[in-house]
């Protein structure tokens, strides 16, 4: 396992400036990521990330865009190499289980979950599995 933690390009889809701002901010000052572009609706989302000059290694996605839905931006990134999480004020259970079912490898709950985003891109990060044992998904 690989210790040195290694920049995780990220692609960011949210719609809210003040909080796609304010996690850029502390995602690139708590974790080794760089934050490679971000959209504000699935019509940018799906331009940017269909675009083969584009690359990264996680997208963060909520659910409520300006146009679109996150979840139509998670089904387009079923066929993309790269990790997908959720990060949503929407993180009911029964959106969980269809964000999982779309191929999230997580959500996170906007407003209670941050520190637990933080943990998660720290491991991959780091080359940990990105899920610890015992962890709820």
């Amino acid at each position: 396992m690989n210790t040195e933690p290694q920049a995780l390009s990220t692609f960011v889809v949210e719609d809210s400036p003040v909080i796609r701002e304010n996690l850029v901010a502390a995602l690139e000052e708590l974790v080794p990521v760089q934050v490679v572009g971000w959209a504000d609706g699935e019509t940018a989302a799906l331009r940017w990330l269909e675009d083969p000059a584009q690359r990264c290694d996680l997208v963060i996605v909520d659910i409520f865009l300006r146009d679109g839905s996150g979840l139509g931006v998670l089904r387009a990134l079923q066929a993309h190499p790269a990790r997908c999480v959720v990060l949503s004020n929407y993180a009911t259970p029964e959106m969980r289980r269809k964000c999982l079912g779309l191929g999230a490898d997580r959500v996170f709950d906007k407003s209670s979950e941050l520190d637990e985003l933080i943990s998660y891109c720290q491991r991959l990060a780091t080359g940990a599995p990105p899920t610890v044992p015992g962890e709820l998904v």
